[in-house]
């Protein structure tokens, strides 16, 4: 589940496509600072984030060979490649240099661990170093408002697969990669010290990934609640496995789009899901917005 040729030719025709529309010297590697570009992903009803983006590119997933199209509904399906503007006052420069993965594709959709990370390899494979992981998820824990955001603090891996499984592609990194920190703890207090400038609630917590794609029935989210799991979706851990791996550091921030709570479950649908991840986006915008040209 290590495919190590797959990617290097999907990040080849990438690179190729970008390249056709993108400015001279866009494509160095490196932004006016000598900083790497910046990933992003952006999960369920958050596609829209990237119509912030500068000088824009954009390339569907369909268009590069072998790289998983997904079937969901808000999820996009493209890389875009641009500028994050900095905030006013920063300086005149142009902002920091981002590719980001407009939707995901996911293990329900009956994609393997290898497809479901492809797109976060990829972005390894363009010179990404810091990747930002966004997702819509349900609040277990009672104490979050909704809508609302949360820093993910650690994750718990419920999926049944990993993205490691089998021969270890030792260029990516090492057969038994530390997830002693899953998720980067200066990226995690910057992101908590912009929430706090900017006037927004940032919650931490721990995110429990599940396979779906049903959603939860009461008995299991009392369980994750008392494996001590404060927010649960179908993405991201797989994918924060494959960039630990990778040597990425990694900051994981929640839309929190409904209540799981075992005692008083309200029907929920993904209609209901995304229209409540754009309400919430909207401040996970600002938030990614003040941060990107400061990771």
């Amino acid at each position: 589940m290590q495919n190590f040729q797959d990617v290097q030719r999907a990040a080849e025709a990438l690179h190729g496509l970008l390249q056709k529309g993108a400015p001279s010297a866009f494509l160095c590697g490196t932004d006016g600072a000598g900083q790497p570009p910046l990933g992003i992903v952006l999960g369920t009803g958050l596609s829209f984030l990237a119509d912030s983006i500068a000088d824009s590119v954009t390339v569907p997933y369909a268009a590069i060979p072998g790289f998983p199209v997904s079937s969901v509904e808000g999820h996009v399906g493209a890389f875009v490649w641009g500028h994050m503007p900095r905030q006013c006052g920063e300086s005149d420069e142009p902002g920091r240099t981002v590719i980001v993965q407009q939707g995901r594709c996911h293990l329900y959709e009956g994609r393997s661990p290898a497809e479901v990370c492809m797109g976060v390899r990829v972005m390894a494979a363009m010179g990404v170093r810091t990747l930002v992981i966004t997702n819509a998820s349900g609040a277990l824990n009672p104490l979050f408002d909704v809508p609302g955001l949360m820093c993910m603090t650690d994750i718990i891996n419920q999926t049944g697969v990993s993205p490691l499984t089998g021969a270890n592609c030792d260029v990516w990194g090492p057969r038994f990669p530390d997830m002693s920190a899953p998720l980067d703890a200066r990226l995690r207090t910057l992101a908590m010290e912009t929430a706090a400038r900017l006037g927004l609630r940032l919650e931490r917590g721990v995110y429990i990934g599940v396979h779906g794609p049903e959603m939860e029935t009461p008995a299991e989210t009392r369980m994750y609640r008392q494996w001590g799991a404060d927010a649960v979706g179908m993405s991201s851990v797989l994918e924060i496995i494959a960039a630990r791996h990778l040597g990425m550091a990694v900051l994981g921030l929640s839309c929190l789009t409904n209540r799981n709570l075992p005692d008083c479950m309200a029907p929920t649908s993904l209609e209901q899901i995304c229209d409540v991840a754009q309400k919430a986006g909207k401040n996970l915008a600002r938030l990614i917005r003040a941060l990107v040209t400061k990771l």
